[in-house]
């Protein structure tokens, strides 16, 4: 190849540059670690945005994601779970009745709430400086008001700390669904596993006992674990005994 035909190939790497590029908030990039988030965290959003952006892909598995990151799916998976319990994410569904499909995407306006809470609350700080101090970031309290993290002296929240045993405890149940589905789960299915945890406030121990009914039913999917679930909590089995006195008295008959 000559030297024309370089640049000619130049100009078409630049073209191709300029076109698939995305779009991310520069609020995103500086103050990421005012909202309590961690550089793997932000990057993952960024990907998230970017798939959306250029590829049009609006719910990229765990295997797409573990591409572009180079990092393990349980690890993902636990920063999908935090992005969504704080707020950051969520994930809409619909159905396209035409071509009978029910298929999911990630909404980002908690992203977008956070960063435009955060920067009013600078904007505000700093109208209120006197002159010659103006740009100072908000104190604290106020970045903890606006990303979920514990303020001095009493807070609006826990912040996540890497190690905390919540969040391993988390990790290690998408771990073991994992081995027992024998593939990795999807976003949906890591979303259930949190709802669980976070908004049903169902004990580990219950859940995994529910993952093993399952097993033994032949009926390894996520409807029947979430109807085990909710079969249980209203008749206020709470641990492994209340399971197996349970069971002891549906076998039995005596339900």
């Amino acid at each position: 190849m000559d030297g024309k035909g370089w640049n000619t190939w130049g100009e078409g790497v630049a073209f191709g540059l300029e076109n698939g590029m995305a779009v991310i908030p520069y609020a995103l990039l500086k103050y990421y670690r005012k909202l309590n988030l961690t550089g793997s965290e932000s990057m993952l959003l960024i990907h998230l945005l970017s798939f959306r952006q250029v590829e049009g892909i609006d719910f990229p598995s765990l295997e797409e994601l573990q591409a572009v990151t180079g990092r393990s799916i349980p690890v993902i998976a636990g920063e999908l779970q935090k992005l969504m319990k704080e707020g950051f994410i969520s994930i809409d569904g619909d159905n396209d009745e035409l071509r009978d499909i029910h298929y999911e995407r990630y909404n980002f306006s908690g992203l977008y709430a956070k960063l435009g809470a955060y920067l009013a609350e600078l904007s505000r700080e700093n109208a209120q400086e006197k002159p010659g101090q103006s740009g100072r970031e908000p104190g604290a309290r106020a970045v903890a008001h606006h990303s979920g993290a514990t303020a001095p002296g009493g807070g609006y929240g826990r912040p996540a700390v890497p190690g905390d045993k919540e969040s391993e405890d988390g990790r290690s149940l998408f771990s073991i669904f994992e081995k027992e589905f024998g593939r990795p789960l999807s976003p949906m299915e890591c979303e259930s596993i949190s709802g669980w945890v976070d908004e049903d406030r169902y004990p580990e121990e219950l859940i995994l006992l529910a993952l093993k009914e399952s097993v033994f039913a032949g009926k390894l999917h996520f409807r029947y674990i979430d109807r085990i679930l909710l079969e249980w909590a209203r008749n206020r089995v709470k641990n492994a005994q209340d399971v197996k006195a349970y069971s002891q008295k549906f076998r039995g008959g005596g339900r």
